[in-house]
């Protein structure tokens, strides 16, 4: 199945999610998957299967630059396999290479501020990238060094801080008109 306004054959996303950790990404893409009828798809759950193993994992054991390749090969399968609703990992835009195959997607940023990013991920030590000394300053850190790349591949940015999972996909569903 096409995804709208694709050229016939070509399969793609109705909607790509991007945003930092405890922007909603994988609960909203859930929500706006059953609300549409389409499957999610999670390119962490990706690496994690095609790994046999988790993310922390990986960091830990291979390092970043590892996960990171894993990560841009992930994207570009999935931006050419799925028709549904796709959510990336948080540093996904981080690859320029991503960022240029993002620029023919629907693709919406799920903004949030550091104090409520901080307060849903609980500090949680899965993400790896928030573990260490300092992990308020690790979060504000990675903000402040992605915001611009997911405004840059951004179709439409939604604030999600006093929205719930429910109310953002309802926002993302009458802005793009996926209804």
């Amino acid at each position: 199945m096409t995804a709208p306004g694709s050229p016939a054959g070509e399969v793609r996303p109705i909607v790509v999610l991007v945003g930092p950790p405890g922007s909603g990404k994988t609960s909203v893409g859930a929500a706006l998957a059953r609300l549409t009828g389409r499957q999610l798809r999670d390119t962490d759950k990706d690496i994690e299967t095609s790994a046999g193993r988790p993310i922390p994992d990986i960091f830990l054991t291979d390092g970043e630059p590892v996960f990171r390749a894993m990560e841009r090969a992930a994207v570009a399968a999935a931006l050419t396999e799925h028709d549904g609703v796709l959510s990336l990992g948080g540093g996904s835009v981080l690859a320029e290479s991503t960022r240029v195959l993002l620029k023919d997607q629907t693709v919406v940023f799920l903004s949030v501020t550091m104090p409520t990013g901080v307060r849903r991920t609980g500090l949680a030590t899965n993400r790896p990238l928030l573990t260490g000394v300092n992990p308020r300053a690790t979060y504000k850190a990675l903000l402040d060094a992605r915001l611009h790349l997911y405004r840059e591949v951004a179709t439409l940015e939604v604030a999600t801080d006093e929205l719930t999972v429910e109310q953002v996909a309802a926002v993302i569903i009458q802005e793009l008109k996926l209804s």
